[in-house]
């Protein structure tokens, strides 16, 4: 049965570790989403490693959004191993991975605002992208003066490292920036930098699988995983799905969901035959059939270009 299948023996790891795919509940999946978590999936499963699947819904949330991506999933074919986990309610971790950090002295407080950040990373002086320390070295008398002006203190990671390398499945080695990235919001809420970390390695997790725009995030990630006496996962990081005018893609796109295409006339297995072709995988139409010939190896390097519009043309898939 697609979507959850029987735990493994004993509740815990899998001998061969555990993959997972971790959407965030802000609305359906589109078909760019639908392929990553199949490809998360195909990961997982061709190294025998379990699968968990985990609603990253710390920040925006549409209702129902999270039924509706866990029922488009099991309706392609994936399973996954229950429980699925809900990041909120998981805070007491995310909390006392804070307090580690901060008891080891590499946290401070942060009272820049969102306009003052982005000024200060486009001056001459400031890396372009990384927060250049402008909190780092208040005296707790300027801090004070900040709290009673009102202004609300986020929490951000004093990074002793600029740069940090990553060895990805797919791209070989990648070394990017470190900063000092923000922990907990002013609002209270844990970062997701943090809240992924923590999540999964408290999960077992050993294998992350996801879209290549997140490749520039890996090494804060690796880095405070160090930090924190985390494990740091393998990485793949696959190519995205583009609109035709060579953007990311969004459900402002057209019939770009699964649901869309299924309001077309179209199966979800004519679906995952579509994201299989994507993939250099002529003829599956189911995740099993697809899993008895994938190689990493062989996957697509670049970008798949989806033109909604052009997959109303008859196809072979039923």
């Amino acid at each position: 049965m697609a979507g959850r299948r029987d735990p493994h023996p004993g509740h815990g790891a899998p001998p061969h570790g555990v993959g997972r795919f971790a959407p965030s509940p802000s609305g359906d999946l589109h078909l760019g989403n639908l392929r990553t978590g199949l490809l998360a999936w195909l990961f997982a499963r061709s190294t025998g490693r379990g699968f968990l699947m985990r609603v990253e819904d710390l920040d925006r949330v549409k209702k129902g959004a999270a039924q509706r991506q866990l029922e488009d999933l099991a309706a392609i074919g994936l399973d996954w191993d229950p429980p699925v986990v809900w990041q909120s309610q998981r805070l007491p971790l995310y909390a006392a991975a804070i307090e580690r950090l901060t008891a080891a002295g590499h946290t401070y407080e942060c009272f820049c605002t969102r306009k003052e950040i982005q000024q200060a990373v486009t001056a001459p002086h400031g890396p372009m992208g990384a927060y250049p320390g402008t909190c780092r070295g208040l005296t707790e008398h300027e801090k004070q003066r900040r709290r009673d002006a009102g202004r609300p203190a986020a929490l951000r990671l004093r990074a002793e490292a600029g740069e940090f390398t990553v060895t990805d499945r797919l791209l070989g080695e990648y070394r990017g920036a470190v900063d000092d990235l923000v922990l907990r919001r002013g609002d209270g809420t844990p970062a997701y930098n943090l809240a992924v970390v923590v999540d999964d390695a408290e999960q077992g997790i050993d294998q992350v699988v996801r879209g290549d725009d997140l490749l520039p995030s890996t090494p804060r990630q690796a880095y405070l995983a160090t930090l924190l006496g985390l494990p740091v996962p393998e990485y793949a990081h696959v190519p995205l799905v583009l609109n035709t005018s060579g953007q990311r893609l969004a459900k402002r796109d057209g019939a770009v969901t699964l649901r869309d295409r299924m309001a077309l006339g179209e199966s979800p297995q004519h679906v995952l035959g579509l994201l299989a072709a994507s993939l250099g995988y002529s003829g599956a139409t189911t995740p099993s059939a697809l899993l008895a010939q994938f190689d990493p190896e062989n996957l697509p390097r670049e970008p798949w270009t989806l033109d909604p519009d052009g997959l109303l043309q008859p196809s072979p898939y039923p």
